[in-house]
């Protein structure tokens, strides 16, 4: 099926990817869960729901949520704010309004008629607080909307709430009305907060001034507020959010047809122009396709089609899900991902696209498993960017609806395995509490609403037999947040609205009703495009074992203990399988085994590549098994390269007019000089190398001799720019990035590896600079021609770098009695305003710094020394902005440097 791996291109050092591989629990896939264990996991997540909510209910009623640290509810003002997260609480008994059809589809119909009296009767909505309009739309009133749908049902079922009499559709309508000021702009996008008693003009209101919403947050309305108007026959709630769909749907990139993620509320001017499916962007497109669902609106569903068939041209790299840029789509906006974008796999299967959701959703199981939750945000080689956990459903949501898709007994386990996760790491006496870091396991005070509104029905949902559930759940779709919206609101005509925003008659809608309903149904499609309906899955994959197969391939590469055929190599192949260790990114002899292998490289914005692989696209079997086995291989290289992972090097720059003061962060190799054994580091004067790459016996050998090379990354291996500069008696290196742009800011930092070979012979100092830092260094050379350099393991202060030597005179202009310099040396004689050197100082006992500001932007590398015969003439004021640019750099350099020091990168 897929493998993924990260790397940077013409070296093995940079392999930062992860181990996506199933253990041997994939050896059991082929065999269905008994009813019995089905029943027990189903009876644990009832459990673990109890406990849950009894302690919210004991320990933290009426409050909005539980703190299960502390055992208390966390009122709004009286705990310390969180900023925006703390915009879902309006002093409305979040969690219970959250949770009330939850009560019901987990048969605890008693609980539910009580929460729903208490709702009744301790709940005001106009209260004086600043709520967040996204989150009160989707969590109050959702809930409110989802419980008066559970309470008709029961009514009409003649058991219970025979008193009921819409109180819960009051309270909705209610909520309504307090949200609709915020929606008073030009442009009908809603304001980002609202007041609930005061709305959002005049003092009182303390809101009203933003600019700026995320796309998410105004384009997440027409559930909640057509299914407001369609219930109440109230019009007015369900036009002002098509006006807000309508209007994103008019601001998007025309070239690319995607939506950035934050826009003026007022101009429609896109602020933030970086395009995905996580997070500010989701459920955006979630709703476009249930709103059709949900409405009977071909237009909903010929713009998600749209948006859909970009995101996969651009956004969809199965199995990653990469941002790019709205306006440049084929350029990735970061190398990252969040754990929002989880709910994509399930929105997949309900547009019918399974395979993609298949794979999307295998990659998130394996971070889960790496993690034993989805971090925040992970790399796109699956290291944690962002740590915490706040006990998200959205990869339970997509695991539920593969579930249904395939009936893959898989996805069973994954459930368990969820559950397991969430008992074991995240069970605490009082609750259920959010995790602060995934990788040590610490907790935070706090359990959101949305654990009790959607993770709990989704698990049950999962283990659950048909005969467990009170309802045919076939019947409503599922909010963003798992509300349940009866699906009979599409035969309920809305009131006239203009033309643009319809381009269906009342008469067509029990049509989508019967198709919607066969979604999971065995009711055959009548309809000859398939992106105009809503697909059958079991017609469109009969076959009960698709799902395994595409992961197949995964397993009998990586298990040992599965049964694994003999391998016979076809006729007429020729030569042996590409090793990992022997791989060249930029050998294209390499590149053209890997594309028989079905392997396909991805180049990311870093300069780093992702390799994926796709089984399917190899040339034969035995390719396929060759790529497993190169995948296999990589993966255990980069496994033992992160276990020698060394902590950063410093660069620093000891010449005239510097002085130590500029440090530049530096990765290490795994050969050559330790400086992390060195007492006093390498020092030296830089010079480039010829050939700039250093991938041939270099013709300037009598220049570099007795000095540190510098050399440009790429072409050939590490290890062989080491040879060549040492051969010409270089006495150290200094690699430099061919990425423009690249930075240790941004770039995660990685040790230089061999080239598979002995590297015993490599007996200098050989560290790597990203291009930022290294055009900082080329930028010296070619002002000062000679640049003088220390290669250490951390920065050194001034008094170590010239002990034993007079401190050069500019530093002592405040004593006034400065040395005289020495005047053998071209860079002692060049004068210099103070301002150029008035930077972070290593000394405390130096003069007092003076703030620099950057004026321009640093010049372009240089790939050579200019001729010392050549003395280039020096612009004062050009060269002094110049300078003074740089400073501002390298000040942030070496303020980073002492940071990742101190946190022991």
């Amino acid at each position: 099926m897929w493998r993924v791996l990260g790397f940077r291109p013409a070296t093995m050092s940079a392999l930062l990817f992860s181990l996506l591989l199933l253990l041997s629990t994939l050896c059991r896939l082929g065999q269905s869960m008994s009813r019995e264990e089905k029943l027990k996991l189903r009876n644990q997540v009832v459990e673990m729901f109890d406990h849950a909510y009894s302690n919210y209910m004991d320990h933290a009623y009426p409050a909005d949520e539980l703190m299960p640290l502390t055992c208390r509810g966390r009122v709004r003002g009286l705990e310390p704010s969180r900023g925006d997260v703390d915009d879902a609480l309006g002093m409305f008994s979040l969690t219970l309004i959250d949770t009330l059809d939850t009560l019901v589809l987990l048969n605890k119909t008693a609980e539910f008629e009580a929460a729903v009296r208490r709702v009744l009767k301790d709940v005001r909505l106009d209260n004086d607080v600043v709520v967040s309009v996204f989150e009160t739309n989707i969590r109050v009133l959702g809930g409110l909307l989802g419980g008066h749908s559970m309470a008709v049902m029961l009514k009409d079922a003649g058991h219970y709430m025979q008193w009921y009499q819409d109180e819960l559709l009051h309270m909705a309508k209610d909520l309504g009305l307090r949200l609709l000021p915020a929606f008073n702009t030009s442009s009908g996008l809603p304001y980002p907060r609202v007041n609930l008693k005061h709305g959002v003009r005049g003092p009182e209101s303390r809101t009203g001034t933003e600019t700026d919403t995320c796309t998410a947050c105004a384009g997440t309305i027409i559930l909640e507020f057509a299914a407001l108007s369609r219930f109440t026959g109230d019009p007015v709630f369900e036009v002002h959010a098509r006006r807000a769909l309508n209007f994103l749907w008019e601001k998007r990139q025309r070239n690319s047809n995607l939506v950035g993620t934050t826009i003026n509320i007022h101009s429609g001017e896109w602020v933030r122009r970086d395009s995905g499916v996580g997070a500010g962007i989701d459920s955006y497109y979630e709703y476009l396709l249930k709103a059709y669902i949900l409405l009977g609106d071909d237009l909903f569903l010929q713009r998600f089609n749209i948006h859909y068939a970009s995101i996969m041209k651009y956004i969809s790299q199965p199995p990653l899900l990469l941002d790019v840029h709205i306006h440049k789509p084929l350029l990735p906006a970061r190398t990252w991902m969040d754990s929002l974008l989880a709910f994509f796999p399930g929105l997949q299967v309900l547009k019918g696209d399974i395979r993609p959701a298949i794979e999307t959703h295998e990659m998130l199981y394996q971070v889960t498993k790496k993690h034993n939750f989805l971090p925040e945000a992970f790399t796109t080689d699956f290291r944690v960017h962002w740590a915490q956990h706040p006990l998200r459903p959205e990869f339970a949501e997509s695991t539920y609806f593969l579930y249904k898709a395939t009936k893959d007994p898989y996805y069973l386990e994954v459930g368990r395995t969820v559950l397991d996760n969430l008992n074991r790491f995240a069970r605490v006496p009082c609750g259920f509490a959010a995790m602060k870091d995934v990788r040590t396991g610490s907790h935070e005070d706090r359990m959101d609403s949305f654990f009790l509104a959607e993770m709990f029905k989704y698990l049950f949902l999962l283990f659950a037999e048909e005969d467990d559930l009170p309802f045919n759940v076939e019947d409503y779709i599922f909010t963003t947040e798992a509300h349940l919206l009866p699906l009979s609101l599409s035969t309920t005509p809305r009131a006239p609205s203009p033309p643009a925003n319809s381009t269906v008659q009342a008469a067509s809608l029990p049509h989508l009703s019967a198709s919607v309903k066969s979604l999971w149904s065995e009711e055959e499609l009548d309809d000859s495009n398939f992106d105009w309906t809503c697909p059958n899955t079991r017609l469109l994959f009969p076959d009960p074992a698709f799902p395994r197969n595409l992961r197949d391939p995964i397993r009998s590469a990586v298990d040992k203990s599965c049964p694994r055929p003999a391998i016979h190599r076809e006729p007429g192949m020729g030569r042996p399988p590409l090793r990992a260790q022997d791989f060249m990114a930029n050998n294209p002899d390499h590149l053209e085994l890997l594309r028989r292998m079905g392997v396909s490289l991805i180049h990311l914005k870093d300069g780093r590549v992702q390799l994926v692989q796709h089984a399917t696209q190899a040339v034969s079997a035995v390719a396929a098994e060759d790529g497993m086995r190169f995948m296999q291989e990589m993966m255990e290289l980069s496994s033992q390269q992160q276990k020698e992972q060394l902590p950063p090097r410093a660069v620093q720059i000891i010449s005239h007019p510097f002085f130590g003061r500029v440090v530049l962060t530096a990765g290490p190799a795994q050969f050559g000089i330790d400086l992390s054994k060195s007492i006093t580091g390498v020092r030296g004067f830089v010079t480039v190398a010829e050939p700039y790459s250093g991938c041939a016996e270099l013709s300037n050998a009598a220049f570099v001799q007795g000095r540190i090379a510098l050399l440009q990354r790429g072409q050939c291996m590490f290890a062989e720019k080491a040879r060549h500069i040492m051969k010409a008696g270089a006495i150290g290196g200094i690699v430099i990035d061919d990425n423009e742009g690249s930075s240790s800011d941004t770039a995660p930092l990685f040790q230089m590896a061999g080239d598979g070979r002995n590297t015993d012979d490599v007996t200098l100092p050989l560290l790597f600079l990203f291009y930022k830092e290294g055009n900082i260094l080329l930028e010296a050379l070619k002002e000062y021609r000679e640049v003088e350099v220390l290669l250490s393991d951390k920065a050194r202060d001034r008094a170590s770098i010239f002990k034993g030597k007079p401190l050069p005179g500019i530093l002592l202009e405040s004593s006034g009695d400065a040395p005289e310099e020495d005047q053998t040396s071209p860079a002692s004689s060049a004068t210099l305003d103070r301002s150029h050197v008035s930077t972070v100082e290593l000394d405390e006992s130096a003069p007092d710094k003076e703030e620099v500001t950057p004026e321009e932007d640093v010049g372009p590398a240089i790939k050579r020394n200019p001729e010392p015969e050549e003395e280039p003439a020096v612009d004062k004021d050009s060269s002094s902005k110049s300078v003074k640019a740089m400073m501002a750099d390298w000040r942030e350099d070496l303020e980073a440097f002492q940071q990742m020091e101190k946190d022991e990168l």
